[in-house]
């Protein structure tokens, strides 16, 4: 599947003081720590953005969140868009702030989409959209979908149908996010573990 990765890095960060990308763990900031596991499934990478300097000095091209939608499903948009603008079949969108995203992500997604439109990851029984691949298809529902005031991923994804991939969450759920100083603590310590 000719694939492209988009890294959705457009939140506000409030819990953790905002400009969440750029925080840095193990002396390298998150977007950085994003765009290495991106570059394992694609060299067809962006970070969908409100505004580039949400990522700061980031050497990867930044697409614009779409005007007009809030959340995630904004950066899915605009993912969507790059995608069909290079020629791509589906994109693979992870967010900035996941730093222990297993590593047959990709593989795995792609493996049990089948028929679908979407294939979302899930750990410990938790659905993660932000993980997901999602087929061009995709794209012909979400302008109505936005337009009835939806903004959640998970919502669009039922929508246009999705399969579930889970993932074990033990003895680390590879799905851990960073949402505030203390995650950012606790992923310091898992790292040096």
């Amino acid at each position: 599947m000719n694939l492209a990765v988009i890294i959705l890095a457009g939140g506000e960060g409030r819990r953790i003081g905002g400009a969440k990308p750029l925080r840095v763990l193990a002396g390298k900031t998150l977007i950085d720590h994003a765009e290495h596991l991106a570059r394992q499934w694609s060299d067809k990478l962006a970070s969908a953005v409100r505004d580039p300097s949400q990522v700061g000095g980031s050497s990867l091209q930044c697409i614009a969140d779409r005007p007009g939608i809030d959340g995630p499903l904004a950066g899915l948009a605009a993912a969507l868009d790059f995608a069909v603008s290079i020629r791509c079949d589906a994109v693979l969108t992870i967010p900035a702030d996941m730093p222990f995203l297993p590593r047959d992500l990709d593989r795995q997604l792609t493996q049990r989409l089948g028929a679908e439109r979407a294939a979302i990851a899930s750990s410990g029984g938790r659905l993660h959209p932000v993980c997901g691949i999602w087929r061009l298809s995709a794209r012909d529902e979400l302008a109505a979908y936005a337009a009835a005031g939806r903004r959640s991923l998970k919502g669009f994804a039922e929508v246009v149908g999705f399969k579930a991939v889970e993932w074990s969450d033990t003895p680390l759920d590879p799905f851990f996010n960073i949402n505030s100083a203390e995650d950012l603590e606790t992923a310091e310590r898992l790292l040096e573990s």
